[in-house]
């Protein structure tokens, strides 16, 4: 046993000294626990921002311009006047998002408690901040219409008061960087282990190994630890260093509680990433069918979209990937302040499909192996 424990060691440090002398790998993982996050956290507004909004004034009234006024800056540029015979033009050739119609004798027709209609025309090729941005000037129309008849006498029926927990300021940053962190890690996680397999293939140094008193789960696990140590680093430095310092973006939950899962998390993906390379024969082959799976894992994994707006049968066969639950693990710790009695179903998930995947790729590396030396 301690002679195994030795050959995984060594083994595992051959591993990295492999990774320090790939440039290209050093990078990438640089980069995506550093410069991807920043630029993620400063640069995609996924929100509502500077939408570019025009209005056609039919009504040129009291009522009209309160509306005007009201669709400010950070989610609205300044609106601009367009007349009616204008609005096409405008939102073919892309010049607006949303342009505000309102009727003649707007005004009027509320004091008078009429139903006039307001016509919002909408870009809904700017996916972003369409649907979005629609509600929000919804709501303030609603409001100013509804402040302006408070002078007449009308009364609000109800008020609505919402408190938003866990995010109360509502920045899309807050959410995007961490999950940017966990996809990386699932990206990386796949994408070292599976190159470290092709690369010793193609470059003949599996060979070597096979001749020494080694196994292939020595092998495999050799590799797991390494390049799980490597990614676990860099997002440790990324949480604190990045998140909390560079960025001042405030973690809620237990670090080292994210990051206990996180090495449960990694000893699934890293022989997700082993599975994947045995499959394939070369780098580029490998390449192809990593990405194809790095993306079903990430987009329906709920780090992009609720879990549960998906259709069931989906959401049942996404129980299967380790990612689903590694979201739900992230998202309850980090954002939440979760402890393990909140999550431990979760961990214990990514553990039990994590074995499933490690046995399942150690079947197929040691028929590699077999066909190596046949």
């Amino acid at each position: 046993m301690k002679q195994h424990l030795i050959n995984i060691y060594r083994l595992g440090i051959k591993e990295l000294f492999s990774l320090r002398y790939d440039p290209v790998m050093v990078f990438l993982i640089i980069y995506s626990f550093t410069f991807s996050i920043y630029m993620i956290a400063q640069g995609a507004a996924l929100g509502v921002n500077n939408a570019a909004v025009a209005i056609v004034d039919e009504d040129h009234s009291q009522l009209s311009r309160r509306i005007n006024d009201a669709l400010l800056a950070p989610q609205f540029l300044p609106a601009a006047q367009i007349g009616l015979d204008e609005i096409d033009a405008a939102m073919d050739a892309g010049q607006y998002t949303f342009v505000i119609d309102i009727p003649p004798d707007f005004q009027a027709d509320i004091k008078a408690g009429h139903r006039p209609v307001i016509q919002l025309n909408v870009d809904a090729t700017a996916m972003g901040m369409a649907g979005t941005g629609a509600g929000y000037i919804h709501r303030i129309i609603i409001h100013e219409v509804t402040v302006f008849l408070k002078g007449a006498g009308a009364k609000e029926p109800v008020t609505v008061v919402t408190r938003a927990r866990f995010n109360p300021n509502m920045e899309p940053s807050w959410f995007d960087t961490v999950m940017e962190i966990a996809n990386n890690i699932s990206l990386l996680a796949i994408m070292l282990t599976g190159a470290a397999l092709i690369r010793e293939r193609e470059h003949g140094t599996i060979e070597h190994l096979l001749v020494m008193p080694l196994s292939p789960v020595e092998i495999m696990l050799a590799k797991v630890w390494a390049n799980g140590l490597a990614i676990l680093l860099a997002a440790s430095f990324s949480l604190y260093v990045v998140v909390q310092g560079l960025l001042a973006i405030p973690i809620i939950g237990s670090i080292p509680l994210f990051l206990t899962g996180t090495i449960v998390y990694l000893f699934s993906v890293t022989a997700l990433g082993i599975f994947l390379a045995t499959l394939a024969r070369s780098m580029p082959q490998f390449g192809l069918l990593a990405l194809l799976v790095f993306i079903v894992m990430i987009m329906l994994s709920g780090a992009h979209s609720p879990l549960e707006s998906m259709p069931v049968l989906l959401q049942s066969i996404m129980q299967l990937s380790p990612s689903t639950h590694y979201v739900s693990f992230t998202k309850a710790v980090l954002f939440r302040g979760a402890g393990l009695d909140v999550v431990w179903f979760d961990f214990v998930a990514i553990f039990i499909i994590g074995s499933v995947l490690f046995f399942s790729a150690l079947a197929r590396f040691r028929k590699t192996v077999t066909l190596t030396q046949g």
